[in-house]
């Protein structure tokens, strides 16, 4: 963690759901929490010891606490094992403060939020926000089964109840998520944010963008990106300091990141799946080879920045702002 990092408590840690826990963070000292916006998230130093990024899903209003929840993932590189069988109430963590890479736009005159199992979480964060402003929204959870879905207590216990709809996988087929025909609906100035597993917002950012859904007002956040196989037709390259003209060569079978770091050149990173954006940097000169799901198509083709802890070069050299 960076020196700008928080010392935290473990106030409450809670079931939700099937393999979903909720930890409760305070201020070690007592004192109030930076504050946040709705869809902010927080960097956290696991007990395993790997960084990994949970939204806050707590009113925005609030000081005293930060709220997070963390599906067991049974392909867990070792960050939501650690939480759910290592972390205990009491115990003490390191966190960053609240970043911010999936806000609420402020433009939008309605807005739909679309929730796929643990992707609830930052979408109830704007709930809270939305309903506190009198904002015109609708929220659709679903998940696959009512027993796997966090936080449906809260949720039907809000004053923004009659904006949700609960969908079950195992339910009956009148109440299943129908993306098509939600998606069609779309309103002027009405604005998507979608966040959930990588299938179910690829099928709704799919779904959006053939229903001409402008590419401004669909908003989305990944937790976590497929392991990436190399490729086959990856080749090394090389990539140039502009602050001091030094080349250093990235073979084939590395990131830019670990050569870099090779090298004695420190790139911040966090997730490093390319979804984050923490490593997030300008390309001067040269061609990305983008890997990553945190730029939008639009940031990618502009091809003015990349992420180095994924995306690779079709260029020979890229000149990058380090």
């Amino acid at each position: 963690m960076s020196a700008g990092s928080l010392d935290v408590r473990v106030a409450r840690k809670s079931v939700e759901a099937e393999g979903i826990c909720s930890f409760e963070l305070v201020s070690v000292d007592g004192a109030p929490l930076p504050s946040f916006s709705a869809g902010s998230h927080v960097d956290v130093r696991t007990p395993g010891g790997a960084t990994r990024q949970y939204s806050l899903c707590n009113d925005p209003r609030e000081t005293h606490r930060y709220l997070i929840a963390v599906l067991r993932d049974a392909a867990s590189r070792g960050g939501s094992l650690a939480m759910h069988e290592q972390l205990r109430e009491g115990d003490r963590l390191a966190i960053s403060t609240p970043k911010n890479h999936f806000a609420l736009d402020p433009a939008a005159r309605s807005h739909l939020l679309l929730a796929g199992g643990i992707g609830i979480t930052p979408l109830l964060c704007m709930a809270e926000r939305l309903a506190n402003v009198g904002a015109e929204f609708a929220l659709h959870y679903a998940a696959r089964s009512r027993a796997r879905m966090a936080f449906v207590e809260r949720i039907e216990r809000s004053a923004y109840a009659a904006r949700v709809q609960l969908h079950f996988d195992d339910g009956p087929a009148v109440q299943r998520l129908d993306l098509a025909k939600l998606l069609a609906g779309r309103a002027e100035g009405r604005h998507l944010y979608v966040c959930g597993p990588k299938g179910f917002m690829d099928a709704v950012l799919g779904g959006a963008r053939a229903a001409g859904w402008p590419e401004a007002q669909l908003h989305y956040e990944f937790f976590s990106a497929e392991p990436q196989a190399a490729r086959g037709g990856d080749a090394g390259f090389e990539v140039q300091l502009a602050s001091s003209g030094r080349i250093v060569t990235v073979p084939a079978d590395k990131t830019v990141v670990r050569a870099l770091a090779d090298a004695g050149v420190t790139v911040a990173t966090s997730c490093e799946q390319g979804v984050c954006g923490t490593c997030l940097t300008r390309v001067i000169e040269g061609r990305p080879d983008h890997r990553d799901l945190y730029l939008t198509p639009e940031e990618q083709a502009a091809g003015d920045q990349f992420l180095p802890c994924c995306s690779r070069a079709e260029s020979a050299r890229l000149v990058l702002d380090l």
